[in-house]
């Protein structure tokens, strides 16, 4: 995994600023707000982030996967070997299945804050398979504005509104918190591409279906 730092191109992008983070003057295409450089939480402190949970919570294998909704890698994975591993461990309640998100650019950052919105485990999932399923799509131009736009319209097929979606992508203080939280739990657990697993503290890289029914049985025991 390459680290990327987070520059803005064309105005209305998440700039990295040292420590902090603000958002530019948008252009009126990219969609992100005026004034969201002093946004906060109304006590100051930095914004709460969930942990994306699925499956059964007290189950006795803990999966986490570490991805980027830009990787293509991830995309594959999400479309073939996780759809087993959700058949046969995570819906029989068998493993407990975590997702963090990895920021290598702005869109990834972008769609994750879309993903997050409403902070339901319900939505996030919903709308991650279909930030997946249509990556191509929305990812095509390049264009830092025309795929803010498609992320607003795959949003807004999703149930979201235009209120909803510009507090949300001009938020700059749950932008900072991702971030921050990103960078502590790759560091922590040592995540270095994507996609990238720690099943029950120890970690993994990607692997076909059968390893890793293989090692999911073995953790079961």
């Amino acid at each position: 995994m390459k680290r990327r730092t987070l520059l803005a191109a064309g105005g209305g992008a998440v700039v990295a600023l040292g420590a902090g983070w603000m958002l530019t003057r948008p252009d009126p295409a990219t969609g992100l707000l005026p004034g969201a450089a002093n946004a906060q939480t109304t006590d100051g402190s930095a914004p709460e982030i969930i942990e994306m949970i699925k499956g059964n919570p007290d189950a006795p294998v803990e999966l986490i996967e570490y991805a980027s909704y830009t990787c293509p890698h991830c995309a594959s994975f999400h479309a073939n070997q996780f759809k087993l591993i959700e058949q046969n461990y995570i819906d029989t309640e068998k493993v407990k299945f975590v997702y963090r998100e990895v920021y290598f650019d702005r869109p990834g950052l972008w769609a994750s804050m879309i993903a997050r919105a409403t902070n339901d485990t319900n939505f996030f999932f919903a709308f991650s398979d279909i930030l997946y399923q249509r990556q191509r799509e929305w990812l095509a131009s390049g264009d830092p504005a025309q795929i803010i736009q498609e992320l607003r319209t795959l949003a807004k097929t999703a149930g979201l509104d235009d209120a909803t979606l510009d507090a949300v992508l001009s938020d700059a203080a749950k932008a900072e918190a991702l971030y921050t939280w990103y960078q502590d739990n790759a560091q922590r657990d040592g995540i270095n591409s994507t996609p990238s697993f720690i099943i029950d503290g120890r970690g993994y890289s990607n692997m076909a279906y059968d390893e890793f029914a293989e090692v999911l049985d073995g953790k079961l025991g």
